[in-house]
């Protein structure tokens, strides 16, 4: 006897940030209106990148294409909807960039990019950066300070979005590997190890695994490529301060940044890899604790814990939203990068409107004309 199936509106395959940001924007413009189906093969969303973020709010991030993205989101995280989350996504953590002793005009390039993207920051002189001894002398000559930027709360964010908005949630789908995708008579029905889903609109938001989805459902693929970026978890002797902004290299060595008494420590890694359950490389990890004890005045302890992640580009480094234009009823959201948690809000919100064929908020439609299918 044959059991019928629900039909969706929507099956978003992927239910890191990007998926679910996309799933509570539908919800959100349709008034709860549509059936929207996020289907994971992990056993629990966001276990590969949205759950391995030490995510930060920086406008200048990602470049001029991303942001008119971060600052149509910036409402968003500053006043969350009602009964989004608990508490504030946002926690205040200025950027700093540092210059090395052998600077060859990286700062100079990094202010020429703000100011080409209209990104306010300040010059801090050798007396200002006194007032952070975690630093060599050498490394406290000059250097720019943004001092509107924020630590964001990735698990309230994500748990925000899957919770749904008003009532309305979508359906999630876990250990739900898509096997198989056909497409007849206007509906998708997905094959995955949790059973069979139907949906009308098929959403690829599956991140490092989205041109492998692509190629699945006969689409062809768009030059994803997953990056491995690597996280050090240290402690050291003095601890860092809980006030400590967030300093990156400017010469793209490493940033660090404090975190319950501990120092988060990245190389700032961009390692070419394959979609999977991504691990640190040792060789990665000792070159960055190389690179930092060359800056810092502070003395490593121990190396507490480690892990990877991927962050996943096209080769532009623009992200991938729209309709296939190929494939009837397949909608992409995905290379979002290392930007994808900041820029959730309003990312979600345009490829929302682009499924539903509605009108794009205004701050995020600049981002429109960069990608085409």
């Amino acid at each position: 006897m044959s059991v019928d199936v629900l039909i969706h509106d929507v099956a978003i395959v992927g239910a890191g940030i990007a998926g679910a940001s996309l799933a509570w924007s539908l919800g959100q413009r349709s008034g709860g209106a549509l059936s929207v189906a996020l289907v994971e093969m992990e056993s629990q969303p966001g276990y590969h990148t949205t759950g391995r973020s030490a995510a930060f709010w920086v406008e200048s991030y990602g470049g001029p294409g991303i942001v008119p993205l971060s600052r149509a989101s910036r409402s968003f995280f500053t006043d969350p909807p009602a009964g989004f989350t608990p508490g504030p996504l946002l926690s205040p953590r200025p950027g700093l960039n540092i210059a090395p002793p052998d600077d060859a005009g990286e700062l100079d390039a990094l202010a020429a990019e703000f100011d080409q993207g209209g990104v306010a920051y300040q010059w801090l002189a050798a007396d200002a950066l006194a007032a952070y001894p975690i630093l060599k002398p050498e490394w406290r000559t000059r250097a720019i300070l943004e001092s509107d930027s924020y630590d964001i709360d990735v698990a309230a964010l994500h748990q925000g979005f899957l919770r749904g908005v008003n009532g309305w949630k979508p359906t999630l789908l876990t250990d739900a590997e898509v096997t198989a995708a056909v497409r007849e008579d206007g509906i998708w029905t997905l094959t995955t190890r949790a059973g069979p889903v139907k949906a009308r609109s098929l959403v690829n938001a599956a991140g490092a695994w989205a041109d492998g989805l692509a190629t699945l459902v006969g689409a062809r693929p768009r030059g994803l490529q997953p990056l491995r970026r690597t996280m050090a978890v240290l402690i050291i002797d003095p601890p860092p301060p809980a006030d400590l902004p967030v300093i990156f290299d400017a010469k793209g060595r490493f940033y660090c940044k404090p975190d319950g008494g501990r120092l988060w420590l990245s190389p700032h890694d961009e390692t070419p890899d394959v979609a999977h359950d991504v691990r640190p490389d040792e060789l990665d990890l000792a070159i960055v604790i190389d690179q930092f004890e060359q800056a810092s005045t502070a003395r490593i302890v121990k190396l507490d814990s480690s892990w990877a992640g991927l962050r996943t580009f096209t080769a532009d480094r623009l992200p991938v939203f729209g309709w296939d234009g190929a494939v009837d009823g397949l909608f992409w959201c995905a290379g979002q990068g290392g930007f994808g948690i900041q820029t959730a809000p309003a990312a979600g919100d345009l490829c929302a409107a682009l499924l539903m064929g509605e009108t794009p908020m205004v701050e995020a439609t600049p981002y429109l004309a960069t990608r085409a299918f």
